[in-house]
């Protein structure tokens, strides 16, 4: 069992920066974020494997939001810059054993959720 302890979030500007962190109670692979507006499908929006060598990163926040982790403490980070009022969302941290599940829109394991809002 992994336990993801999720902190961050809250409230932005419109341009604005705001970052996220997720912290496992255990060694993981895989690690990444989806997120879910209201009215919308839960998307995965960025992911990082354990070396961190080939991130993923959804069209919509290409450019714009940076993922990167720390294995020794075994956390995620998410800087999310140039926030736009469509990034206002739900933000869920995943992990999985493989980066192909986390890929696919699946994952083993997901946090408890940070809500983000982006003001105009």
């Amino acid at each position: 069992q992994v336990h993801l302890a999720e902190s961050g979030g809250g409230l932005a500007q419109a341009g604005g920066s705001l970052r996220l962190s997720c912290a496992a109670s255990n060694s993981v692979y895989a690690m990444g974020w989806f997120r879910q507006a209201p009215g919308k499908e839960r998307e995965l929006i960025v992911a990082i494997d354990y070396n961190g060598d080939y991130p993923y990163y959804a069209h919509s926040v290409k450019g714009r939001f940076t993922i990167s982790r720390n294995n020794a403490n075994r956390t995620a980070y998410l800087q999310m810059n140039s926030l736009k009022p469509e990034d206002t969302a739900i933000y869920y941290c995943a992990t999985s054993f493989r980066m192909s599940t986390i890929l696919n829109g699946e994952y083993d394991y997901l946090g408890q959720g940070s809500q983000v809002t982006v003001s105009s």
